[in-house]
Formats: structure tokens, C-alpha cells, sequence
């Protein structure tokens, strides 16, 4: 099969963007994504906020020389990692069957 001009490649791809199935694909991504980003800038703000504003509060001794600040600090580490897993799983169960899909409809359509 001969194939297709860049010109159809991408009108496939428009095609395939329209279609109610690469909708739902990005609505999947976005109720994952918005969240959780807006979640970590809270998280991520708080703790600016309070080492600025708190500083008492941020050298509160919890155990030892570990105060409040080294554990927001380590907690920021153990955030990141914990919404990166959580995406993946997300990723994983919810939007790489769909974007399968789409993938193989895109390259059935311009014969690749």
C-alpha cells in the first residue's frame, strides 16, 4: 500500500482529534492532571508560605535535629513521587487502552 501524502496524513489526524473517543481521551487526562497539579502548587505554596512566614513553627524539633521543615521538605520528595505513581497507574488503566485505539485507527487509516 502506497503512502499517504503528508496533506492526508494530517486530515486523518483531524479526523481522529474530532472523533468523541480523543474527546473523552483528553477529558480522562485533564481530570487526572488539573487536580492533582493544582494539588502539589497548594502543597508546594503552603510550604514557601510557612518557611517565610512561620519560621518558628518551621524549626519545631520533631525528633532529634529533624524539625518541621526538613520533614515538609522531604514530604515535597515522597509528593512527587506519589502522583507520579498514581499517573502512571491512571495512565496505565484509563488512558492507554483508549489511546491504543486512536493509534490503531490512525494507522490503519493512512495504511502504515
Amino acid at each position: 500500500m502506497a503512502k499517504l501524502t503528508p496533506v492526508k496524513q494530517h486530515q486523518v489526524y483531524t479526523e481522529i482529534a474530532r472523533a468523541e473517543e480523543f474527546q473523552e481521551l483528553r477529558q480522562r487526562y485533564r481530570r487526572f492532571a488539573f487536580p492533582w497539579t493544582a494539588a502539589f502548587l497548594i502543597w508546594y505554596l503552603l510550604y514557601v508560605v510557612f518557611a517565610n512566614w512561620a519560621p518558628g513553627f518551621m524549626s519545631t524539633k520533631v525528633l532529634g535535629n529533624l524539625n518541621v521543615a526538613l520533614v515538609f521538605g522531604l514530604l515535597q520528595f515522597v509528593s512527587t513521587f506519589v502522583i507520579a505513581f498514581l499517573y502512571s497507574r491512571h495512565a496505565r488503566r484509563r488512558l492507554d487502552p483508549l489511546a491504543d485505539k486512536l493509534i490503531a485507527r490512525y494507522r490503519k487509516a493512512v495504511g502504515s
